[in-house]
C-alpha cells in the first residue's frame, strides 16, 4: 500500500492529515494486541469532515498507515514535544488509554523504529517539505494545515473535556502572530453556535507544525485538534455522524479561507 495519497491544488495551501490512515502491515498487526489492531486513536472521518476542500482546490496529503505503525506527528529522536506531560512515542507502545499495543515480548526494538522512521515517516516528511518549497516558489508564500481530532476526553493527556477547536503555531514559532489572531477570532465567533476553543492551550501544535512552519521564510503552518465529539460518535464503532458534522464543518470551512484570505493579503503587503 502506498504510504499516502497526494492531491495537488492551485492555491498556497497544503492540508495535512497525518492521523487518520488506519492500515497495519499484517507482520506488524500480528505482534499486536486486540486493543490496538483496532486503532482506537485514529483520527476518524477526517478526509470525509474536510469534503469541502475540493471545491477549494488547495492540496492535500493524506497519511494511509496508522499512528500505531509510526507517528507522524512525533519528532524522529524521541525527543519529547510537551515537557512535563504525558507524551506517546515515535513507535506507539500504548494507546490513549494506556493499554498495550504489542503482545508481550513483541515492541519494536530501537533497530527497527530507526527502520520505520526511514520507511515511513521521513517520505511523508519529505512530501511536505516539497509541497511547501513549490507553494512558495509559486505563490511567494506557503500556508500548512495539520488537521487532527481526538476524543473529547482523555484523561491521559488532560483533565475533564477538551476545549472544540484547538488550534496550534507552537506557541507563536509556526505562523505569523496575526494569522493566528485572525483564526482565533473565527473560533471565537463559533462560540454563537456552541463550539469552544483555545489558541496554543494543551495542544500547540507537534513535530509537523513547530518543524515545516517557518514563518521568518514565509512559511506559516497552524494546526488543528478537534474534538470528536463535534462530529462522530467517539465509541465503537466509531461511526461518523452528518448531523453532526454538517454543524461544525462550515467552521472548518472558515478557518481554512480565512487562512487563504490573510496569505493573499500578505502577498499584496
Amino acid at each position: 500500500m502506498e504510504l499516502f495519497t497526494f492531491k495537488e491544488g492551485s492555491l498556497p495551501l497544503l492540508v495535512s492529515m497525518p492521523h487518520s490512515g488506519t492500515h497495519i502491515p499484517p507482520e506488524m498487526a500480528a505482534r499486536m494486541t486486540d486493543a490496538a489492531r483496532a486503532v482506537p486513536d485514529t483520527d476518524w472521518h477526517i478526509p470525509e469532515l474536510y469534503d469541502f476542500l475540493a471545491e477549494l482546490d488547495v492540496s492535500v496529503l493524506q497519511a494511509t498507515h496508522s499512528r500505531y505503525v509510526v507517528d507522524l506527528n512525533r519528532t524522529p529522536d524521541g525527543a519529547v514535544l510537551y515537557a512535563g506531560a504525558d507524551n506517546t512515542e515515535l513507535c506507539p507502545t500504548a494507546t490513549f488509554d494506556r493499554e498495550a499495543i504489542y503482545r508481550k515480548g513483541e515492541a519494536p526494538t530501537p533497530g527497527e523504529v530507526v527502520a520505520r522512521r526511514e520507511a515511513y515517516w521521513q517520505p511523508y516528511h519529505d512530501r511536505i517539505a516539497a509541497e511547501l518549497a513549490a507553494l512558495k516558489a509559486r505563490h511567494g508564500i506557503a500556508l500548512l494545515w495539520d488537521a487532527h481530532s481526538i476524543r473529547s476526553q482523555v484523561p491521559r493527556f488532560f483533565e475533564g473535556r477538551l476545549p472544540d477547536l484547538n488550534l496550534g503555531t507552537g506557541d507563536g514559532a509556526a505562523a505569523a502572530p496575526d494569522l493566528l489572531d485572525i483564526l482565533t477570532a473565527v473560533a471565537r465567533e463559533a462560540e454563537a453556535i456552541g463550539y469552544s476553543h483555545a489558541a496554543n492551550g494543551r495542544f500547540k501544535g507537534g513535530y509537523i507544525t513547530r518543524h515545516h512552519g517557518r514563518p521568518d521564510a514565509g512559511i506559516h503552518a497552524v494546526q488543528l485538534e478537534l474534538s470528536q465529539i463535534t462530529y462522530m460518535d467517539e465509541d465503537p464503532p466509531f461511526g461518523f455522524r452528518e448531523d453532526l458534522a454538517e454543524q461544525v464543518r462550515p467552521v472548518l470551512a472558515g478557518l481554512v479561507q480565512t487562512m487563504l484570505a490573510w496569505a493573499e493579503m500578505a502577498v499584496d503587503d
